[in-house]
């Protein structure tokens, strides 16, 4: 008679203990993504590659498209570290950003991520609407606040698109030092606290003519 107890049945799904972490799944598909590119890398391989269920990758980001979408997050945060940029001397900010994008940008992985398609465009819009441009109103404050990030952030995403997404001949033969040097001074105009301006109504009453 066996009285052993019978082994436990495999669960799927989110296991019990330490299970492996979001990390490694992440490390796995980025190897993957960047060997096999999008199409040709499956939610399986993956699964395997990182020595998990599939089930797990489903729990914790969805589909093939969200892991996708945590791959490139993870290499935007690695590379531009927000809070990094923003701290330090003020006057040096608008250096940080260019040099933080060009990092990225010129880093040879995330450029072959980014062509793959357009689940790449998606993230990185998401990435510099939710990330950067909502880090930056909180950063600046003020009235002015949201107006000023989306300066910045329209100078970026135009630095981005016609130097890597879509590049024209002129800003892709540019160095970075070059790119930075062109780029500073609109950033700090775009950073600069808007001005007041007065009134319609008070305008009104200071230059209608007297009347008789």
């Amino acid at each position: 008679m066996n009285n052993g107890a019978p082994a436990p049945a495999r669960t799927r799904g989110r296991p019990r203990g330490n299970p492996p972490t979001r990390e490694s799944i992440v490390s796995a598909a980025r190897a993957l993504f960047l060997e096999r590119g999008y199409r040709r890398t499956t939610v399986r391989a993956v699964a395997e590659a990182a020595g998990v269920d599939p089930a797990l990758i489903a729990y914790h980001f969805g589909s093939k498209k969200g892991l996708f979408a945590d791959v490139m997050q993870f290499q935007c945060a690695n590379a531009l570290t927000v809070d990094d940029v923003l701290d330090g001397d003020p006057a040096a900010l608008p250096d940080r950003l260019i040099d933080a994008v060009t990092d990225l940008w010129e880093d040879a992985d995330f450029l072959q991520l980014t062509a793959q398609g357009g689940e790449a465009a998606e993230v990185i819009r998401e990435y510099l609407e939710r990330e950067l441009l909502t880090r930056l109103v909180e950063f600046l404050g003020g009235r002015d606040a949201t107006a000023r990030a989306t300066a910045v952030v329209t100078i970026l995403g135009g630095l981005i698109y016609t130097r890597y997404l879509n590049p024209l001949p002129t800003p892709a033969a540019l160095t970075p030092s070059e790119t930075r040097h062109i780029l500073t001074p609109a950033l700090r105009a775009a950073l600069a606290p808007r001005p007041r301006t007065p009134t319609a109504t008070g305008a009104g009453r200071r230059g209608s003519p007297a009347s008789g």
